[in-house]
């Protein structure tokens, strides 16, 4: 039985393992995970800053860690969150922003 053949473009990625047609669009799928992945980073980051204080085992340990460690500067804190302010927006912009074909 010959396979069937398609009239569309077919390139590979990554030495074979990814295969995509030419002109189909990114699923919103998967732009949406780039969106939800970010905001559980942004979550978790917040959540956990001063470490896992409620666990049952090492609780006590990170409590007393942060007793005797001194917390970063506000200078410190604005840097970081500027920097992670710019990546977030830059991955939002790459996953929502319409592109053409690479190599055109």
């Amino acid at each position: 039985m010959k396979p069937e053949s398609h009239d569309d473009q077919v390139h590979e990625l990554a030495g074979g393992w990814i295969t995509e047609r030419k002109g189909m669009p990114i699923p919103w799928f998967l732009k949406l995970a780039y969106v939800g992945f970010s905001l559980f980073g942004l979550y978790y980051l917040f959540s956990y800053f001063r470490g896992e204080v409620d666990h049952s085992t090492r609780g006590a340990l990170v409590r007393t860690f942060n007793e005797t460690a001194s917390p970063p500067g506000m200078v410190w804190i604005g840097a970081l969150g500027l920097i992670l302010a710019i990546f977030v927006a830059g991955l939002l912009w790459f996953a929502l922003a319409a592109k053409g074909e690479q190599g055109e």
